[in-house]
Parts: structure tokens; sequence; C-alpha cells
């Protein structure tokens, strides 16, 4: 199960963190989208989670977000971590039904948390909505190539980017806002409850990030209405939002809505038909959130950039658009 090539790697983990040199049993994880080789090993009697990075970066950053996030009670505790052999062990988290009510009362204190952590470090790359704020050869490619495709209808292409370049020219992204943040929290996968503790996994994709980043994407899950909208964010910011914070709050899950949108359309590789009805955006989050929707598929890729860029449309549309970038725009002049 574990390649050949990586048993002494395995091996020199389970003698450095336990002293034995096998586990009693191992099966492979398959749920969540990685690269990576993920088991459930048994040793001495315990379950762990032994993960392979078969990519070739350093993943010291990765290894060092993810022992602040455990210190801070935040992530599993990490038994065992190897930047050359690209191994960790850390402990296994079971997982319970997590509602979304109960997220929406627990996930703002646990981003309170991880966002009040000493800074993390900057990566060399970035796979959450604030790629589009970051001015550069790669966005730039990246923007070049999706609008060659002629993926959307012509009038919903250059509605998209005239939205984007509304919030980018506004948005003010590298300010005091960067925290240390997770980044990859768009999919519930990474969001574990286990009866009594949430648990933050996966975080290869950690960095210094704007708060608002991780803020937004949680929200876009389980957070459906004003209401709710204003209790999620009042139990982050430990009083109700300012107008300020409310709007920018707003742009960067329009920006959110946009990433996606590209991202997931992009990557599909699936041919669009747009007269084919697809789910409310709510009704989709409710699936995923639900463990109903497969967000790996191909398929059900297609249909996640399509409900984002239908509720960007629905939002950019609501004066409360129009609203936020002019405070947002106003605060950024006057900075």
């Amino acid at each position: 199960m574990i390649p050949q090539e990586r048993t002494t790697a395995v091996t020199r983990g389970l003698r450095e963190a336990f002293g034995v040199t096998e586990f009693e049993d191992i099966s492979t994880i398959t749920k969540g989208q990685t690269n990576s080789l993920v088991f459930r090993i048994v040793v001495l009697g315990t379950p762990y989670l032994l993960k392979i990075i078969t990519r070739a970066e350093d993943p010291t950053r990765h290894y060092t977000c993810m022992r602040a996030a455990a210190d801070a009670g935040l992530a599993p505790s990490v038994r065992y971590t190897n930047t050359e052999d690209h191994v960790s062990i850390t402990d296994f988290a079971g997982t319970s039904p997590f509602s979304v009510s109960e997220a929406r009362a627990r996930l703002p204190l646990v981003l309170r948390t991880l966002h009040a952590l000493p800074p993390f470090a900057r990566a060399p790359f970035n796979t959450t909505s604030t790629f589009l704020l970051t001015k550069g050869p790669a966005s730039d490619g990246f923007l070049q190539k999706f609008q060659a495709g002629n993926i959307l209808p012509k009038n919903v292409q250059e509605e998209l980017f005239a939205r984007y370049a509304e919030v980018a020219a506004v948005y003010p992204y590298g300010d005091t806002e960067m925290v240390s943040s997770h980044n990859d929290l768009y999919k519930p996968d990474n969001i574990l409850f286990d009866g009594q503790q949430v648990w933050l996994v996966d975080w290869e994709a950690a960095f210094l990030n704007d708060r608002y980043a991780d803020l937004a994407v949680v929200a876009n899950q389980i957070v459906t209405n004003a209401v709710e909208e204003g209790a999620y964010l009042a139990a982050y910011f430990g009083a109700p939002p300012e107008p300020y914070q409310a709007a920018r709050f707003f742009l960067m899950q329009q920006l959110a809505h946009i990433f996606y949108t590209m991202a997931f359309l992009f990557l599909s590789g699936a041919p669009v038909d747009w007269n084919e009805a697809v789910p409310t955006f709510r009704d989709f989050q409710q699936g995923v959130w639900a463990g109903e929707i497969d967000l790996a598929d191909p398929l059900v890729k297609l249909v996640h950039g399509r409900v984002h860029c239908e509720q960007l449309l629905q939002n950019v549309n609501q004066p409360r658009y129009r609203e936020a970038l002019k405070l947002v725009g106003a605060r950024r002049a006057v900075a």
C-alpha cells in the first residue's frame, strides 16, 4: 500500500515517533482532494494519520504552519515531520455529523483563533481568491488563458471581468488585514468535527493572507441570509461588524465567486451546456456540506463554477454591491 520507495522514510518516522518499525493496521484515505498519499495507521493500538507529500516543493512552511495550528488546538497533534522525506504523522481526528447551524456558531471562533496566530510565512503560490489581486505574470497568464478559452458566453464573460476590475480597483490587498490563514477551507473535507471539537486539517496551502479570504469561503458554505451573516461576523470580531468590515467581507465573497467561476470551469475541461439547469448556489453548497456532492468530479467542477457565476450575477445587482465598492474604495483612497 505504501510505495516501496517510501518505506524507508515511513519506517524512520515510526521509529522516531513511537520507537517501533511497523504499524498494526493501515488503510488508505481517499476522501478529500489532494495529490498526497494519506493513510490511517494504527500504532500501539492508537490510530494516526500518515501523510506522504508527493510533490517536489519544500514542505517546511506546510509543517511549520501545521505545528503552530496544532499547538493552538486547531489541528490534530503532530507526532512527526521530516522535510526531506516529505512525511508527517499526526493524531487521527474522528468525524461526527457537523450541522450547518453548529458550524455557524463554532467556525467564526476557530477562524479568530487561527488568524491571531503569529504570522505564517508567505507562499510562492496562491490558490485562493486573492490570487486575482496579485498582479504579475501568473495571474495575467491565467486570465488570458481563461478569456482565450471562450468558456463563458460573451456577455457573461464581459460582465465577470467588469466586476472583477471593479473589485480589484478598490480592494486593499496586502494591508494590515494580512493574517495567518488556512486558505483551503472552500471544501468541508478540511473541516472536521469529532463531536466535541473542530479540527482544521490539510495545511499545505497555509500562508499569510487577507483575513477575509478564509472568512468568505467558509461563509459561502454555511451563511444563508443577512441575520446569519451578522451573527457570524459578530462572533468573529467579538462585536457587531462595522460597516467597513461588512463591506470588505461582501466584496471578498464576490471575489471568491469570480475566482471559483474561473477556476472550476477552467479545471473541469468539460464542454458547458448553458441550457442545462443547475441547482441554486445554496442548494449546491448544502449538498457539498452534507457530503452528497464530490467536488473532485470534473462534471461537478463544471456545475460548481456555474453556481458561483450565477450567484455573483445576482449579488452584483444588489444595492449593497455598489455601496460596498464605494465604502471600501473611500477607505483605500485615504489610506
